[in-house]
This record gives C-alpha cells, sequence and structure tokens, in this order.
C-alpha cells in the first residue's frame, strides 16, 4: 500500500497518477464549489483550463443549460454568470445544469490527473465521503494519490492541510508511517498543529488572506465546514458527476 500526497500539479508526471485512484483537493475553492453544485442539483460539472475554452464549450452545449462558472485571481471573470463561489451554487442556480468552469488552480489539478484509475474530487464539505472511499480503496490493496491544487504552481497551507485530514481518514485515525510519501507525513503533522479547526489553517494560508483582502471571507467559512455538501464527485470522460454511491444513504 502506497499513499502520496503532491503538494502542487507543477511538474506533475503522468505517470505519477498513472493507473492509480487520485484525489483532487484545491479546498479554497474549487473543489468546495463542485461539491456545492452538485450538492444542489447540478448535472455535471467540466473544467477546461481557459476562459475562451469555457465560452466556446457553452455556446457548443447551448447557453440554456449551462453555467460559465470561474475565476482568475479569485475573481468572477467578465461574462460568467459565477464565480468560483461556493455561495453561489444555490439550487436556483445550478439544479438541471452543467457548470462549464475554469479556475487559476483547481481546474488544473482535475486536468492534470486525466491518466488516473478514478480522479474524486475532495475538500472539508465532502470529508466523510472522500476518506470512505479512500479506505475502501486502501483495503482493497490500492496505492492512492492526493493532488492538492495548491496556490499558482506552489504550496497551499490550506489544501496540504486538507490533505493531511483525507490522510487520516482514509487510515482510520492510525498514525502509521509505513507506505506514506514524505508530503503525507508533512500533512498529517499539520493536523498535529491545527488540530481539528478547518478556519485555522484556512485564515492563515496565502489563499485565505488573499480571499479575505478581497471580502471574501464568507466563502473561507464557507469551505471549512465539515461534511456540508455530502456528495463524492467523480472526474470521468471529461464531466465531473455524482460517483455511484457518492451520496450518503439515509437512516432506516
Amino acid at each position: 500500500m502506497k499513499l502520496d500526497v503532491i503538494f502542487s500539479p507543477a511538474g506533475l508526471q503522468p505517470a505519477e497518477v498513472a493507473g492509480r485512484p487520485v484525489f483532487v483537493i484545491d479546498v479554497l475553492r474549487a473543489t468546495t464549489t463542485i461539491c456545492a453544485a452538485l450538492h444542489h442539483g447540478a448535472r455535471a460539472v467540466v473544467p477546461v483550463a481557459t476562459a475562451e475554452e469555457a465560452m466556446r464549450l457553452a455556446q457548443t452545449l447551448g447557453p440554456t443549460d449551462v453555467v460559465l462558472a470561474g475565476e482568475q485571481n479569485s475573481e468572477r471573470i467578465p461574462g460568467f454568470s459565477a464565480g468560483n463561489s461556493p455561495l453561489e451554487m444555490t439550487e436556483a442556480m445550478v439544479r438541471g445544469k452543467t457548470l462549464v468552469m475554469t479556475t487559476t488552480n483547481g481546474t488544473r489539478a482535475l486536468l492534470a490527473s486525466q491518466n488516473a484509475s478514478e480522479v474524486f474530487v475532495a475538500g472539508a464539505v465532502n470529508l466523510a465521503l472522500a476518506g470512505a472511499r479512500a479506505r475502501e480503496l486502501l483495503r482493497s490493496r490500492r496505492d492512492l494519490v492526493i493532488l492538492c491544487a495548491g496556490k499558482e504552481s506552489s504550496f497551499g497551507l490550506d489544501d496540504a492541510y486538507a490533505a493531511g485530514r483525507l490522510v487520516l481518514e482514509a487510515l482510520e485515525g492510525r498514525r502509521r508511517r509505513k507506505g506514506l510519501n514524505d508530503a503525507a507525513l508533512v500533512a498529517v503533522d499539520l493536523v498535529r498543529r491545527y488540530g481539528d479547526r478547518w478556519e485555522r489553517p484556512f485564515t492563515f494560508s496565502a489563499a485565505g488572506r488573499q480571499l479575505a483582502k478581497l471580502g471574501m471571507q464568507a466563502d473561507v467559512a464557507d469551505a471549512g465546514r465539515e461534511n456540508a455538501y455530502p456528495v463524492l464527485p467523480v472526474f470521468h470522460d471529461r464531466r465531473i458527476t455524482v460517483a455511484p454511491g457518492g451520496v450518503p444513504t439515509a437512516a432506516p
């Protein structure tokens, strides 16, 4: 069993993810926003590399069925219906729609993972479901990758802490070292430092401070609401949809 954390997709080689399940994390904010959109009834999310590609695809799919969503430097792209905020992903905005989405960091990480056997979207808002799937995969002796989007091709405290939380969920709380790469050990150590308070690493991180400066503290707070959007998104065939079994079952 191997569980590797990668702190940024910069320089990622296809062989590093080929044939392995990958969990992509961009808590501030793309993976949180994707979970919010699917939780509130979006049909799918299609990540693309650029705003121009997003607009072309929206025209192809039909503008009445599409929501253009995304940001550049944390702010909504001109002409887009939505930014990259989970709070914008209301049922009125997204139910029955396909989101075509581009962001500074998160969509890049998703697109870098396409050689993986499976690609799941993870964050604080769906930690229980993402952790349960990671445990299942480890029990079946699969090697996992947790890929952080990071910030502008470098380390991001918010994503690294979230990766540590997912590692511990995958290991059922056991603080083992065997099979973990150095980045996974660092991510787990961040959890030791900050405990279970998501708001501390989120607000201390460069991404969190940038969002606060832009008046988007509510997005940071929403991203730290553990299991607030209990869906498990899977990226397959260029689309992100809810994975089979990726919603919680109702209590009897």
